[in-house]
């Protein structure tokens, strides 16, 4: 076997499968473009759904890759075990109808064994199959040669993840030798395939040749496919003789980094520090990736798993001795590991490293309320005798604060107590399923639909020169079958040429009419899609009879497309204009180009600020009025990459690729269609900014005429508030608005000096009647004020003039509201007396809850006729203490 760094096994198995005739595709972002069935992508498989359930059909059927993936499933073993992982890459190869069983197993035998490439001793490899599936067993024994003995049958080798393409699968272990052995020899798990640490599985080759029906049944595919998946990180393990995955030069950087920023911890010294050191060198690894492919922190989604990683890597942090943040700083060590095959993060580093950091800072804040949080639940359990701390708060804590549950089971231990853990388990679980609940639940792939992907006639796009065009019907679907005519209803149709634009790169499709040679309509084109083969697929609402090999006229409505162009070139100046104000780590994540508006999404940490939006919409109005000359040139891409185009990084190009260039402003991969000229689109307003998930941001936007009837329609607002205001000059507004503003300020303010006169005078007379219960003073009643402020401003009287040793009044305000605040001296609160637990017995009287300090309380409450039952609860809760 070869010694090998990571950077070279990734490569050899790439240049492997490329000698064998498959495409090299470069890996997918982990978040996933137009699949609401994931939060990430989390397998090498993943990317290529599309092609497995037969929607989409590639131009070479062969493909390999290497593809970073996310699961988050298992995120507490991270660390305690040799090979679990957030963030994993997985190398794949893949046949998409064309190769089987036989050339996927002589090829991976070839790849493992061959002294070209990795050269590991054949004597060490075993195979598992399905029982049933013979022929697999076959090719192995007698075409590659491997020994009966070194071949296991294993009921779970299976894929099947439900309705879709499904199969057997033969899975290749590495013998490790007797130094990793963790069983006895007559242990039943000591076999490859067992639960054991000496045989890892390093290759699973699914042969996908059923597909999975919706009633249950499997039927044999129309096209046959292979999928297969190598771990990236446990193979290295094995090239470089490592007992665990993090003992390999993937993580060992990362790790050596944390040391050096820790109190004097050392990796491999300490075993509860050897936990700390793995979970933030793979979590580490995982937020700088998915905040460079565009997700960013928050408290929902994707968002939500990259704050609870930076959280748990921060806790371990602190466990190995680091104070403050230190994450971020890892960044450019994780960047250095993976250069070779992704050079963006790197690049992307000085952004990534400000959002990690931005987000520890906010955790510091967090983590003190956790604390506090943690110390009153303990001191909770332990007044009241107890011995467990409930799981239903430990799990606050941990899904809030990003307290892990060991951490909160040491604390507890410290002070005695232990942690229900099968309520905290049961609260996890119920968490997961709403997870699960909240994602589409749209299948995870399709069923192959033959027909269409058996569909391979040809059909030329026109459109970019004219918007009229006679083609011949080659293909009428009506019910999904193949039929030679149609007379009425929906149909879908392929001609040999078209001018419709079918939708793409978030360009709504064209509509328009089909005619006979008569020039009678005969059909109204409502939909273009592509078909599995890249051909333009027309829905029709069919008015006439149809039928295959007949020619007939396609006409776009001009209207509709002149304005979809008008948008969509205007799109193309929106994003550069971002950039330009925003900064190059901003990315499109999506658009939509209709004819009465844009919509463009993007990365951003936060909302885009009023003044950054007009300098945005400056930029994009002069550059419509720079009469920038838009033109296409079609070239290959490599060559589109050195003239500077913008490509979107999980959009995939062939041979020949579209670049859009306005003037020297903008310059974007794209096949859409686009104006002559930036005058064309004549005005560009942006109608509205908001956030439409974690990190990213959308921007509507308006042009031409829309854009004018906007404004118009914003003019005509200002006028009628000007006659409101009873102003002549429309310019005035703003002055006259501050005036009155002012004004309303003034009276406001009187309005509150007088409430608050009127509240002491009040106070005066609550003041004077001190009740003594239990040897303690007590002031209860109610008063006449505007709401909780004033009652907290009457209670800061009472603390400054010590009035008694406990306060407690309540107001109802003229919504039929009640506003309770109870307080407690110092003296007595030492004592033990808790304005949180007054406020608890006495709120229930007036319909609400509450809570608050020791020292004083707050509750609402939504029944008035309970105040006099509160204060009197007052009384009768101080008898008991």
């Amino acid at each position: 076997m070869k010694q090998l760094t990571s950077a070279q096994i990734r490569q050899m198995y790439l240049d492997f499968f490329k000698s064998k005739g498959h495409d090299v595709m470069k890996s997918a972002p982990l978040v996933p473009k137009d699949d609401p069935t994931l939060l990430w992508i989390n397998s090498g498989v993943a990317t290529m759904k599309k092609y497995f359930d037969g929607s989409v059909v590639p131009k070479n059927h062969r493909i390999t890759s290497s593809q970073k993936s996310i699961r988050t499933n298992d995120i507490e073993n991270v660390g305690h075990t040799a090979r679990h992982h957030t963030l994993f890459e997985m190398l794949g190869n893949f046949s998409i109808g064309d190769y089987f069983k036989e050339e996927a197993i002589t090829w991976a035998w070839e790849l493992l064994t061959s002294p070209d490439w990795f050269a590991i001793e054949p004597e060490k490899l075993y195979i598992t199959v399905y029982p049933k599936d013979t022929e697999a067993k076959r090719v192995w024994h007698e075409v590659v040669g491997v020994a009966s003995d070194h071949i296991y049958e294993a009921e779970d080798n299976f894929w099947d993840i439900g309705e879709g393409p499904s199969g057997p699968d033969s899975e290749i272990f590495y013998d490790r030798g007797q130094e990793f052995s963790d069983l006895a020899e007559d242990d039943p798990e000591n076999y490859p395939g067992g639960e054991n640490e000496r045989y890892l599985e390093i290759w699973n080759i699914v042969f996908s040749e059923f597909n999975h029906k919706p009633d249950g049944t499997y039927e044999p595919l129309p096209h046959k496919n292979i999928d297969t998946g190598m771990g990236l990180e446990r193979v290295v393990s094995v090239f470089q003789h490592a007992r665990t995955n993090f003992e390999t030069d993937l993580f060992l950087p990362i790790i050596e980094k944390t040391a050096e920023l820790s109190a004097g911890k050392k990796y491999g010294q300490d075993k509860e520090a050897d936990v700390s050191f793995k979970v933030i060198a793979d979590h580490a690894r995982a937020v700088t990736f998915a905040i460079g492919d565009g997700a960013l922190p928050s408290n929902e989604g994707r968002g939500y798993v990259i704050r609870r990683l930076i959280r748990r890597a921060v806790m371990h942090g602190q466990k190995l001795g680091i104070k403050g943040s230190f994450l971020y700083q890892l960044v450019p060590v994780v960047g250095k590991i993976m250069e070779a095959a992704y050079p963006e993060v790197l690049q992307e580093a000085d952004y990534i490293e400000k959002v990690i950091k931005l987000e520890e800072e906010r955790f510091q804040v967090t983590l003190k309320d956790g604390m506090n949080l943690l110390d009153d639940l303990i001191a909770k359990v332990k007044a009241e005798q107890g011995t467990v701390l409930p799981g239903k708060p430990a799990f606050k804590l941990y899904d809030t604060y990003g307290f892990p549950l060991e951490l909160t089971e040491e604390y507890a231990a410290d002070a005695g107590l232990t942690v229900a853990k099968a309520e905290f388990d049961q609260e996890m679980a119920e968490q997961k399923e709403r997870a699960r609940n909240a994602r589409s639940n749209a299948k995870s792939m399709g069923v192959q639909n033959a027909l269409l992907t058996d569909i391979k006639t040809e059909s030329k796009y026109v459109g970019y020169e004219q918007l009229t065009a006679n083609g011949v019907l080659k293909d009428i679907i009506v019910a999904d079958q193949l039929v030679d005519q149609v007379t009425t209803g929906k149909a879908q149709v392929i001609f040999d040429q078209t001018p419709f634009y079918a939708e793409m790169g978030g360009q709504v499709a064209d509509q328009g009419v089909i005619e006979d040679k008569t020039g009678q309509v005969v059909a109204k084109v409502v939909d273009v899609q592509h078909a599995p083969n890249g051909q333009n697929m027309h829905t029709l609402e069919v008015l006439q009879p149809m039928q295959v090999e007949t020619s007939y006229r396609l006409v776009v409505d001009q209207t509709f497309h002149d304005k979809v162009k008008k948008n969509h070139t205007a799109t193309h100046l929106l994003d550069q204009a971002l950039r330009d104000v925003l900064g190059e780590h901003t990315h499109q994540a999506g658009s939509l180009v209709e004819p009465t508006y844009l919509r463009f999404d993007f990365t951003n940490l936060g909302a885009v600020t009023a003044e950054d939006l007009a300098k945005v919409e400056a930029i994009v109005n002069d550059k419509i009025w720079a009469n920038l000359k838009v033109e296409t040139i079609v070239t290959d891409l490599e060559s589109a990459k050195k003239m500077g185009a913008i490509a979107l990084f999980d959009d995939k190009y062939g041979e020949k690729v579209r670049v859009v260039k306005a003037g020297d402003y903008s310059m974007e991969f794209c096949g859409g269609n686009h104006v002559a000229n930036t005058n064309e689109i004549g005005l560009f307003k942006i109608v509205s900014e908001s956030g439409v998930g974690a990190g990213v941001r959308r921007i509507e936007a308006v042009t031409s005429r829309e854009a004018f009837e906007f404004l118009a329609n914003r003019d005509r607002l200002l006028q009628e508030t000007a006659a409101e205001l009873k102003i002549v000059q429309v310019k005035d507004v703003p002055a006259k608005v501050k005036q009155v503003q002012a004004n309303l300020k003034e009276l406001e303010q009187q309005k509150q000096a007088l409430e608050a006169k009127f509240a002491s005078q009040q106070a005066q007379s609550v003041f004077e009647k001190v009740q003594t219960i239990n040897g303690k003073t007590l002031i209860a009643g109610q008063v006449q004020v505007a709401g909780m402020n004033q009652l907290r401003q009457l209670a800061d009287q009472w603390k400054a003039k010590q009035l008694s040793d406990v306060l407690v009044l309540a107001t109802a305000t003229a919504e039929g509201k009640v506003n309770l605040i109870t307080a407690v001296c110092p003296d007595q609160v030492k004592a033990g007396l808790k304005a949180g637990d007054l406020i608890k017995a006495i709120a229930p009287l007036v319909g609400g809850g509450g809570g608050g300090r020791p020292d004083m309380a707050q509750a609402g409450g939504k029944k008035p006729e309970g105040i006099q039952a509160a204060l009197s609860q007052a009384a009768k809760w101080l008898e008991t203490k």
